[in-house]
């Protein structure tokens, strides 16, 4: 797979730490569940033109995209306005999304015991929820019925968990499940005690020019609860290459006579 997959997750909020981002650690974990991980994420604020360079660069990519948060109706939301600009496209009303609002309306007035008035100005001023950038596919949500869209392989969600999460499960169900597994990834390493990453380098880059597809990493840490000042060295990709890189990496470290720890394998 040449594609990776990407997150932008959109909104002051999170910059600011009134909310914490809890959609990067879902999004890994439903990649993961999937064989599937993370390339890349970034986070922008309600910046119109941020938003829209962000936007830009996920449809240049060719990345399979979530992006999360700023597709509703209020004054700070920018993202369905930043989409349609970074594809030089116009915003519509989408007829699926129009029918499916005014479902959800509707559906709120019954709960409310009052009548359903579609020409209200609330009523009207929801449909812009609807506006989506021209050719855009919706994302069905199953919490609310308010729809995300789709364009190309750039997905957006609503920045509410409760709604982001199903549907960011039945995009990748419904559209990438041949790509499961396909991106699937293992790690072997070991707990190297006494070494200095600066040392180590070169062994680290022999094992990448010898084993093609193979990514050795390097996790230093001062003050580990259990193993105290040490490095984490070990090497990452597909589970079939991981054997003869491993053990190039632990030949290696027996020549600078590091003292090595326990192994690890995830």
């Amino acid at each position: 797979m040449t594609r990776a997959f990407g997150l932008i997750v959109v909104g002051d909020e999170i910059l600011s730490g009134k909310r914490l981002d809890k959609h990067m650690p879902k999004v890994i974990e439903l990649l993961a569940a999937r064989g599937l991980q993370l390339g890349w994420a970034e986070y922008v604020g309600d910046v119109p033109t941020r938003i829209t360079a962000a936007l830009t660069r996920a449809f240049a990519s060719g990345d399979i995209v979530f992006s999360t948060g700023g597709i509703g109706a209020t004054p700070d939301d920018h993202t369905r306005q930043c989409a349609a600009k970074a594809l030089r496209r116009s915003l519509v009303l989408h007829p699926e999304a129009e029918v499916l609002i005014r479902e959800r309306m509707q559906d709120t007035a019954r709960e409310q015991g009052v009548a359903y008035e579609p020409d209200r100005p609330d009523n009207v001023h929801r449909l812009n929820m609807g506006v989506f950038p021209e050719g855009a596919e919706i994302i069905r949500n199953p919490y609310n019925k308010i729809p995300g869209f789709s364009v190309d392989h750039v997905h957006f969600v609503p920045g509410f968990p409760v709604m982001a999460w199903p549907m960011i499960e039945s995009v990748l169900d419904s559209r990438y499940a041949e790509l499961f597994s396909q991106g699937q990834s293992s790690e072997k390493s070991v707990i190297v005690f006494g070494a200095m990453e600066a040392t180590l380098t070169p062994l680290m880059e022999a094992i990448e020019a010898t084993h093609a597809g193979v990514k050795v990493f390097s996790l230093p840490s001062v003050d580990h609860p259990e193993y105290g000042r040490h490095i984490e060295l070990g090497v990452k990709g597909a589970p079939a290459l991981l054997d003869a890189a491993y053990a190039q990496l632990i030949a290696g470290l027996h020549t600078f006579n590091a003292r090595l720890g326990p192994e690890l394998v995830r």
